[in-house]
């Protein structure tokens, strides 16, 4: 019975994305709405009406970690890069932790004073939006908060990240590129191609169960099983805390790496088999939400102080991004790195439309997880001073 249960758990996770698909295919307002919201709100919905099976919370722990690093390679295998790569990655990380910095400093001013142990949550929140969980959980083993507020922190944190991509999705990327007067975004002298998964008149997916899809389904997974094998053993010999940081790096720079080996550039189905493994994680993560261990009433302050940080330091890379001359993708694509940490960036690319957006963000969020303690401590530090 157990085994037969965790059959069924994993086939929701697994099959779920491909129904959401073909519904959105066929619904106007969903093909609009896109894959991702979707399978956000019913992960959502699915994690708090209902009691969930012990299996299917184990998938849920399991799924994100196992389905990033395989669609990150895939993803990267069939992008072509140029050398504007490295000042582009200057500008948008500068600009990217300088508005965290300056937006924490100013919710802190605001909000934070009157939140306990306030220097040293503005301390992680700032090393969690430009690196991610990992730092946050480092940032907390060093200032050694209140495990209660830390916890109220991830939770808070989940929500605020979902009515933050509920902007970009909804309304923030046409904004930006409106604000950037870009109708379309491509980075100069990049070879791109438009990504297709949320067309509603065409399936990516429909051949690939065929002779040559199934063919070539099996070079990708060798590929990249071989990848991300030997990231796993670079990383495993890294010192304790650095293994998400070399993992990654390791992981995008392979990926990049063999984009430039035509046999594997050619392979045009990794994009997609490698999306469809993100609609998973979208699937996975949305379902661990879980809004009763929120706490509004006492945490009023908590709640304003992380949104004041995410939202204003958005508009402030924004701003700064239009100054420096990037372009609206870049920055939309850093900010979801620094804020929600790499995973994540492989999602937004797709729903940007913008396959090159991914080396970019991946870039900035490998910084961000590399830095993120240091300007973490440097923060509370500051707001101490205060």
């Amino acid at each position: 019975m157990t085994i037969l249960s965790y059959i069924v758990a994993l086939l929701f996770f697994l099959a779920t994305p491909a129904l959401v698909l073909w519904i959105c295919r066929r619904v106007t307002i969903l093909g609009k709405i896109g894959p991702i919201m979707v399978l956000y709100a019913l992960g959502m919905v699915v994690g708090n009406l209902f009691t969930l099976p012990a299996e299917m919370l184990m998938l849920q722990e399991l799924l994100p970690n196992v389905m990033v690093p395989l669609a990150i390679p895939m993803m990267l295998f069939g992008c072509s890069f140029s050398r504007s790569e490295l000042a582009l990655q200057i500008k948008v990380c500068v600009s990217g932790f300088l508005s965290v910095v300056v937006a924490v400093v100013g919710g802190y001013l605001l909000f934070g004073c009157k939140v306990p142990e306030g220097a040293e949550v503005g301390g992680i929140i700032s090393g969690m939006y430009t690196g991610g969980t990992i730092n946050a959980a480092a940032l907390q083993t060093i200032f050694k908060i209140d495990s209660f507020t830390f916890t109220l922190v991830n939770s808070y944190d989940i929500v605020i990240s979902f009515l933050y991509f509920v902007f970009l999705f909804s309304c923030g990327i046409r904004l930006f590129r409106r604000m950037y007067g870009e109708k379309t975004n491509r980075a100069e002298g990049a070879e791109m191609t438009d990504i297709a998964v949320a067309d509603e008149k065409k399936n990516p997916y429909s051949d690939l169960f065929t002779r040559s899809g199934l063919r070539e389904l099996g070079a990708i997974l060798g590929v990249t099983i071989g990848v991300v094998a030997v990231s796993g053993g670079v990383a495993f010999l890294m010192p304790e805390g650095w293994f998400m940081v070399v993992f990654i790096l390791m992981l995008t720079t392979l990926g990049v790496i063999l984009s430039f080996v035509k046999r594997i550039r050619a392979m045009e189905r990794s994009y997609d088999i490698g999306m469809y493994l993100i609609y998973i994680f979208s699937l996975a993560i949305a379902s661990m939400a879980d809004f009763s261990k929120l706490d509004l009433a006492q945490g009023v302050n908590l709640v304003l102080y992380m949104l004041f940080a995410v939202f204003v330091s958005l508009f402030i890379h924004a701003i700064l991004c239009r100054l420096l001359k990037v372009d609206a993708d870049s920055m939309t694509i850093t900010s979801v790195a620094f804020i929600n940490s790499p995973p994540f960036v492989p999602m937004v690319a797709a729903v940007m439309q913008n396959r090159k957006a991914l080396i970019t963000g991946l870039g900035a969020g490998i910084v961000g997880y590399a830095l993120g303690n240091h300007l973490g401590v440097i923060v509370a530090q500051l707001l101490s001073a205060l």
